[in-house]
């Protein structure tokens, strides 16, 4: 399943921002995967924390491959020594099956995120072990599919600001200027400024002053 979005929020993004437009003539349509299924997804984000992506994709597989479907009563069934036994650190089972407990037994309501405001669901998803703001934004953005997720935290993203705004940095002040010029549609704006972060532009590059290298001694 592809990222939704249409002809509506690239007419509303162009007229907003002739730079962003530019890019967005350039790029065309773009098509991202979601991530469908909030319980999975939330397990799929603990277990890719700090290793690769690929090393992720491996011990999902893996894990998948055990549980059969990712579900709070698989997942359950299979319990913290055969998480490990598929690659997930202790730490990273021990959030699991905590997260997961909590919602088998209700006291974590995944229905009743679909409802709520961003802010909100950023919130209740951040108050679970091994979940933090970055985490709960993209969960908004590709599994709730939520159309103003512009995160100040994605590296990705503030190099395709730097990138496209021609700016050294990227500040708060900055940062919230842009995301109010470009709401309700962030998340389509997000989907480009990654594109540009990741060198789709050929040519285009990153103003960020360059680190100066230390003195051999």
């Amino acid at each position: 399943m592809l990222y939704p979005y249409g002809e509506k929020e690239i007419s509303y993004l162009k007229s907003k921002d002739k730079k962003l437009g530019a890019v967005i003539d350039q790029l065309g349509h773009l098509e991202w995967e979601v991530m469908p299924g909030l319980y999975s997804a939330v397990v799929h984000h603990i277990v890719g924390q700090q290793i690769s992506g690929k090393a992720q994709a491996a011990i999902w597989g893996r894990l998948s491959a055990a549980a059969g479907t990712v579900t709070p009563e698989n997942v359950a069934a299979l319990g913290q020594e055969n998480l490990q036994a598929q690659g997930v650190s202790s730490r990273k089972a021990t959030y699991i099956l905590e997260f997961t407990q909590k919602v088998l037994s209700g006291e974590f309501d995944l229905e009743a995120l679909t409802e709520l405001p961003d802010e909100e669901v950023i919130a209740r998803l951040s108050s679970l072990k091994g979940i933090g703001r970055w985490t709960a934004e993209m969960l908004l953005l590709f599994t709730l599919l939520r159309p103003n997720v512009l995160s100040f935290d994605d590296l990705g993203i503030q190099r395709g600001l730097r990138m496209v705004y021609r700016h050294r940095r990227i500040d708060k002040k900055q940062f919230a200027r842009i995301q109010r010029r470009l709401s309700p549609y962030g998340s389509v704006a997000s989907l480009y400024f990654w594109e540009v972060a990741g060198g789709a532009i050929p040519g285009l590059t990153d103003p960020a002053p360059k680190k100066k290298k230390e003195a051999k001694k």
